[in-house]
């Protein structure tokens, strides 16, 4: 059984595409595969899939050619993080980096005590993701 690869970026992350058909797109990512590597990114390798006529509940039938996201490998997507420049707000490709950062956490007993967490920051600002 193969371990499981942690990746460098999550559901909800705002990427652009730096290879394949769909370069120098963005989007956000729908959903992540982890085991797969790959990442399906919202508005990016759109592909026409044909689904079969069913009859659906209530008398209606669904199929035809439906139009969907497809999966593409995770070394293909680039973060994305605001940067300002010249007083402008600008969109910038970033690689991740991990920090571990000082927290107070909360026993059950409602006794706290501090402890690390690891936190996900842009190579290039240096600020938490």
């Amino acid at each position: 059984m193969a371990q499981q690869k942690k990746l460098h970026v999550k559901k909800g992350d705002q990427v652009r595409v730096i290879a394949g058909k769909s370069k120098g797109l963005e989007g956000k990512i729908i959903q992540v595969f982890p085991d797969d590597e790959k990442v399906i990114v919202e508005g990016v390798n759109r592909v026409k899939k044909h689904t079969k006529v069913q009859q659906a509940q209530r008398g209606g039938t669904t199929g035809g050619i439906v139009t969907q996201e497809a999966p593409i490998h995770v070394s293909n997507v680039a973060l994305l993080v605001e940067v300002e420049k010249d007083g402008k707000k600008q969109k910038v490709t970033t690689r991740v980096g991990y920090n571990r950062v000082e927290v107070q956490k909360r026993r059950p007993d409602g006794s706290t005590y501090t402890g690390f967490r690891s936190v996900r920051i842009a190579r290039k600002t240096g600020e938490e993701i």
